[in-house]
């Protein structure tokens, strides 16, 4: 075996190997030298070279939302560093577990004017779950903050950053260890023994004629069917789901939008809930979070083992455990109130999901018609990827199947590393994954495709509408030249030629038809990654889109 010669190295690879971390992304470069040495020449890692550190920490990201372990992202001194912040953010709050070990100059070269030299001690500071600041030589202290910090990713769910200084020369080797480090092992708390007082919240519950249950970023089969079902029979209960929240029965409400969009203030104080309880990650809606925050609940009960957002500004209680435990013994306690809630809410819902297809029947080709026609046409089993902005919005107007687990950054809800995400995904996952863009985030990530990793079979739908189209549906869209460059930031471009320089088969579609024709091709051949870039009318979608919610009445 090589190994690194510099000892602190050495006691990096020695722990992270002990604690089973062996996703290692690398992002080329001299300082890091060492760790690159130790980690790509050790059979135990898998390694990948990703050349732009922010597609690297996204890709990172993406291994680490499906394998459910931290990826470890690897970066040489200097800027280098700052470039997996937005990565870095999004881990922290979608609770995604992620390690950065950065290079560093030694104390001694910071702020004297050296190259390439940084503060870099604690600059993830607002968003770290835990910052390892090391000393150049090896020792406990040292051993015992790698350990802490692999620790608190894993236990707390979020980034962690581990800062090594290393001195000149940096690519010497050697075949034997100088270290025995130290590995201090978990402790893991039962998260069952912080359900406490239980009884006086079921008061509360058997008492309420109006309960309503939103989820947010939620992972699939997390939730027990029997609790799925108790909860989608109650007569006093409403469920809201949501596109990313992977939980489905026949009576709950999986598009929030279609339902309130058209509601006037006597159906929001019908509407509003004596109890809310949430659980799951951030919420996509803007509509129900401008519903909760004005008709505000008597209780609002949050399930998450770590965190619990005052999204609503009405919070009352953090259940500090997992949904599915507390549900099960929270629900087993309780017993269903009499109340027409739920059936009023459905029968207006069911209307609207009439409203809703003869709509989609009669517009003509758009973002909104392409939607329907492109998540319809998704194989089974598959994963699908989505981007922020207006696609993620488009998809929670659509019915997905059940079948398929749906993942999209809504931790900070930025552009700027889901196509890099979903390609770490695809390589982090055994199914199949197709990623849904629009074109300003795809342009935004083009070096994403800078992979020499991505499976065959990974498939990217871009949606070209010639600019950021979500512009046009917000409030004060007017169509004039700081518009159309500032905020729209119109363009002409296509992926045709990033798709040959990366070497991906590419369709095109522009209508019904050729959209049919090239849905088919694309799902038709794995003989390597494809793009299927659809455009749409920009001038057209927002109306089109606009006039749907008109209609629903």
């Amino acid at each position: 075996m090589i190994y690194p010669k510099i000892p602190l190295a050495q006691s990096i690879i020695e722990i992270c190997l002990a604690k089973g971390i062996t996703n290692i992304i690398i992002s080329p470069g001299s300082r890091n030298a060492p760790l690159t040495i130790g980690f790509a020449q050790n059979p135990n890692f898998k390694c990948y070279s990703i050349a732009d550190e922010r597609c690297a920490a996204f890709f990172a990201l993406g291994i680490a939302q499906q394998t459910k372990k931290p990826s470890a992202v690897i970066c040489t001194s200097g800027s280098a560093l700052l470039n997996y912040y937005p990565a870095f953010a999004e881990a922290f709050y979608s609770q995604i577990p992620l390690i950065v070990i950065s290079a560093d100059r030694p104390q001694s070269k910071i702020d004297i004017g050296d190259g390439q030299t940084i503060r870099q001690e604690n600059v993830f500071q607002n968003h770290s779950v835990f910052n390892a600041n090391l000393t150049e030589l090896v020792s406990e202290e040292n051993d015992l903050k790698i350990n802490a910090a692999i620790e608190a990713a894993i236990l707390k769910k979020g980034p962690v950053h581990i800062n090594a200084p290393f001195e000149e020369p940096l690519y010497e080797t050697t075949e034997t260890l100088s270290v025995n480090s130290k590995i201090t092992y978990l402790e893991v708390n039962n998260v069952t023994d912080t359900i406490e007082k239980l009884d006086y919240f079921v008061s509360i519950w058997n008492a309420a004629k109006r309960k309503m249950i939103l989820v947010g970023v939620n992972e699939s089969n997390s939730i027990d069917y029997k609790v799925v079902e108790k909860l989608a029979l109650d007569p006093s209960v409403v469920v809201l789901t949501e596109t990313t929240s992977n939980l489905h029965h026949s009576n709950f409400i999986n598009s929030i939008d279609t339902l309130i969009t058209p509601f006037q203030d006597f159906d929001f104080e019908e509407f509003r809930p004596h109890i809310l309880v949430t659980f799951g990650g951030m919420i996509v809606s803007k509509r129900i979070k401008a519903f909760l925050r004005k008709y505000k609940p008597k209780h609002h009960w949050h399930i998450d083992t770590l965190r619990a957002y005052d999204t609503f500004n009405s919070l009352t209680k953090h259940f500090e455990t997992e949904p599915n435990l507390f549900f099960e013994e929270f629900l087993s306690k309780t017993k269903n109130a009499e109340s027409d809630y739920f059936s009023k809410i459905n029968t207006i819902y069911d209307l609207r999901k009439i409203r809703k297809q003869e709509y989609l029947e009669k517009i003509t080709f758009s973002d909104f018609k392409v939607f329907e026609k492109v998540i319809e046409s998704l194989p089974k089993n598959t994963q699908l990827q989505i981007s922020n902005s207006s696609a993620i919005r488009y998809a929670q107007l659509i019915d997905i199947d059940s079948s398929i687990e749906v993942f999209c950054n809504r931790g900070t809800s930025g552009i700027d590393g889901s196509t890099s995400t979903a390609i770490g995904a695809a390589v982090g996952s055994d199914k199949q994954t197709i990623f849904i863009t629009g074109d300003i985030g795809f342009l935004y990530d083009s070096n994403a495709l800078w992979n020499s990793y991505i499976p065959k079979n990974f498939k990217i739908i871009l949606i070209n509408n010639g600019g950021g189209g979500i512009f046009r549906i917000l409030p004060g869209h007017e169509e004039k030249p700081v518009f159309n460059t500032y905020f729209e930031t119109s363009h002409q471009l296509t992926a045709e030629h990033l798709a040959k320089m990366y070497q991906f088969n590419y369709h095109t579609a522009a209508d019904l038809v050729s959209l049919e024709q090239n849905l088919k091709l694309l799902y038709g051949s794995n003989d390597a990654p494809a793009i299927l870039e659809i455009f749409t009318p920009t001038l057209d979608n927002d109306k089109i889109l606009l006039q749907f919610f008109k209609e629903l009445v």
